[in-house]
């Protein structure tokens, strides 16, 4: 028998995969946690297939989300970016990423790492929602609002409430897996 997964993913193998293996599931690690940040940033007005068909484009693109790499890129970087036809080349886009790696490394100087800073919002305890169709969760909440404002005020870019709920329940800082779906208890 089949296990239940949450209807959002159901019907393209990778999208099951990436449901099955990595969301939701808590991410403490500085690195993972930058790169889902930009593939969400990226993602802000498209679709999060369209993100997953190219991520390995942009692991090689973006030096494997090394960010303190990306906060060195120069113009002649930039224009190789842009010119990358595996990625999502919008310039606005490649310039926040870069100021993003900035912004990040500024808050692991202050808090010892992203981490910490951003799971202390939720008191490094997931919240866990009781959603019975993914089409119930919100885009955003006001606990997003306000990671998404304070990030703002850090520098951050492409960083809205959205793009914020997105990222957490990706990383797993709230389990919004269908309460039928099997991967509800496993996160």
């Amino acid at each position: 028998m089949e296990k239940h997964k949450c209807g959002w993913c159901v019907g393209d193998p990778l999208y099951e995969s990436y449901h099955d293996k990595e969301w939701g599931v808590p991410v403490k690690d500085d690195h993972q946690l930058f790169e889902f940040l930009i593939l969400e940033t990226f993602q802000a007005g498209l679709s999060w297939i369209t993100i997953l068909r190219k991520r390995e484009n942009f692991r090689k693109a973006f030096d494997f989300f090394d960010y303190k790499k990306i906060a060195n890129y120069d113009d002649k970087k930039i224009a190789e970016l842009l010119n990358n036809t595996g990625i999502i080349r919008n310039r606005l886009k490649v310039n926040a990423t870069i100021s993003n790696a900035k912004a990040f490394m500024e808050v692991q100087k202050e808090f010892g790492s992203f981490s910490k800073y951003i799971w202390d919002f939720i008191d490094d305890k997931p919240i866990k929602n009781n959603f019975k169709n993914y089409k119930d969760a919100p885009a955003n909440t006001p606990l997003s609002d306000k990671i998404s404002k304070d990030l703002k005020k850090r520098g951050f870019k492409f960083v809205g409430s959205t793009v914020i709920y997105a990222h957490m329940q990706a990383t797993g800082m709230v389990n919004d897996h269908e309460v039928s779906c099997f991967r509800y208890n496993e996160v």
